[in-house]
């Protein structure tokens, strides 16, 4: 199916027809091993692009999000802009596709979502104003507790 736009420009819409399967890790090891490769990934293109204050944070059995949560902050909306455009490209470099992106329009914070690992890159005001890493670091109300 062939859509045009206003300039004249083809544009083509491809959709999927049948039954969409689901790919499982063939073992839960597989998917451990598969996600601290992405995390090394991830935490080699942030040293590479300067990012600042990163803080890594396991939410594997606490969060169905994903397994790791990592906060960074840019010295700028510029420098923000860069890392998370950085981090996208060595991803796709690396393998491991294209990540969903969210709030790339202000360089305030912006979130990528790779399935295995969510990056959040602030600006240093920004972070400090929704302080997320202390909330995932706070202690589990059930483990609390139980002491």
């Amino acid at each position: 199916m062939a859509c045009h736009s206003r300039k004249g420009k083809a544009l083509t819409t491809v959709h999927a027809k049948g039954k969409t399967l689901a790919v499982l890790p063939k073992s839960a090891e597989r998917g451990a091993d598969a996600a601290a490769r992405a995390l090394e990934a991830v935490l080699a293109s942030l040293e590479d692009s300067k990012a600042e204050d990163i803080v890594t944070i396991d939410i594997a059995g606490k969060s169905a999000l994903g397994d790791y949560m990592i906060v960074v902050s840019g010295r700028s909306n510029r420098h923000v802009m860069a890392i998370s455009d950085h981090l996208l490209t060595d991803l796709k470099d690396d393998g491991f596709g294209t990540a969903r992106v969210e709030g790339q329009e202000g360089g305030d914070w912006i979130l990528i979502d790779t399935g295995d690992i969510i990056v959040h890159v602030f600006r240093p005001e920004i972070r400090e104003f929704y302080n997320i890493e202390k909330m995932w670091a706070a202690p589990d109300m059930d483990e609390e507790t139980r002491h």
